[in-house]
């Protein structure tokens, strides 16, 4: 049996306020040409569908129009929800999806009753375990501690449960959580409770292949426990990695190999440190300008108008930042009695950048202190009423 293994699409996400539904159709168009190409027999989403609890209908339709696609494919498909998924949302209409061969898993009763298909070797049975809030199961399911290990735990206890009923059967696992000894990148959302969110590898023992998701880049814990990691990227941290998914195959006696498919990179991500004069004339950078640019500045004062020129070269720079300076300024301590919020302000700014204000930056400082403070030469209002002054 050949899998496809994919997580984490997000669909409705923006980069920076970049609207990015079109490169995730461009992404499900590589996973339809992925699934003829390569004969998959099963494609497992694990979780993390959508970005957002209420998704925008412009991802519910691309959700659709994927869902319906693969449903018309060779492969069957069995998707678990994330952690940004709304279980209820996602989970509609399910029982009908069922008999076009598009298996949605997202409530946590169905834990421990798996899809069971089948190939020339016999049945394989994918446990789809939706993402499990351990707050909202601590009771239901008598959990002792409130973990996401713990949740874990009891849903690994109920596949082996099923798993020990079956003879000779492979076994595949969908689990969206943090495993311990994969690396997180900066655009998942924290899923911690009590400051713990990791599980430990060994809850997985013994099942033929697991599916993991949550995760934004790709991990090989084990031979047969794996990250697919998110299809494009959702922050700059995530520079550095290949998007894309597992193609694995189960013979006779369960995993056999995997390999990475490599998704196609709309656009890439660069990450530019260096002062603007440097940036703007480096002819290295010359294969970045189409990129979508992190850029970090070591001028010092920070230029004016940086933004604007740094876009002059790299048209789709999104962000742009500066290191925290090491000023030789000491902290400034409370101020003396009489000082000027002006001073103030200037004092701040002088600690904080390294460097004093400009006149302008001086003035503009002032301007907004005037704006905002009571001014003690306005006219007094009489009330005719009552004759005093209000």
């Amino acid at each position: 049996m050949r899998i496809l293994h994919t997580s984490d699409w997000h669909l409705g996400r923006s980069f920076h306020r970049e609207d990015l539904l079109g490169h995730q159709g461009a992404f499900v168009d590589h996973l339809l040409e992925v699934v003829e190409d390569e004969k998959v027999d099963v494609v497992v989403v694990a979780g993390d569908v959508y970005d957002r609890a209420l998704p925008h209908v412009d991802a519910v339709a691309l959700a659709d129009e994927t869902f319906a696609r693969l449903a018309a494919s060779r492969a069957k498909v069995v998707v678990s929800s994330g952690n940004h998924d709304s279980a209820q949302r996602l989970g509609f209409g399910s029982r009908l999806m069922d008999a076009a061969g598009v298996f949605v898993r997202t409530d946590a009763s169905t834990v421990g009753t798996p899809v069971v298909l089948k190939d020339r070797h016999g049945e394989v049975a994918i446990h789809a375990i939706p993402y499990l809030d351990p707050s909202a199961l601590l009771e239901p399911w008598s959990l002792g501690h409130r973990s996401h290990e713990a949740a874990l735990s009891e849903a690994m206890t109920r596949v082996r449960r099923d798993l020990s009923a079956r003879v000779k059967t492979r076994s595949v696992v969908l689990a969206h959580a943090f495993v311990a000894g994969a690396t997180p990148s900066e655009s998942e959302r924290d899923i911690s409770v009590g400051g713990v969110s990791r599980v430990a590898t060994s809850t997985f023992d013994g099942i033929d292949y697991t599916a993991l998701g949550h995760l934004h880049g790709p991990h090989e814990l084990a031979p047969a426990l794996r990250y697919s990691g998110s299809p494009l990227a959702y922050s700059f941290s995530e520079a550095d990695q290949q998007k894309g998914t597992w193609l694995v195959e189960l013979g006779a006696k369960g995993f056999s190999k995997a390999h990475f498919v490599p998704a196609p990179v709309p656009r890439r991500l660069s990450r530019i440190t260096g002062s603007l004069t440097d940036l703007l004339a480096d002819p290295a950078l010359a294969e970045r300008e189409q990129d979508w640019v992190q850029a970090t500045l070591t001028d010092v004062p920070r230029p004016a108008r940086a933004m604007e020129q740094l876009r002059q070269r790299f048209p789709h720079t999104l962000v742009l930042q500066f290191p925290t300076p090491v000023s030789d300024h000491p902290t400034p301590g409370r101020p003396a009695s009489g000082t000027s919020d002006h001073t103030i302000a200037l004092d701040f700014v002088r600690h904080v950048r390294g460097a004093p204000a400009t006149t302008a930056e001086s003035d503009l400082l002032q301007e907004a202190i005037d704006s905002c403070c009571h001014d003690p030469d306005q006219d007094v209002l009489v009330s005719a009423s009552t004759g005093g002054a209000r």
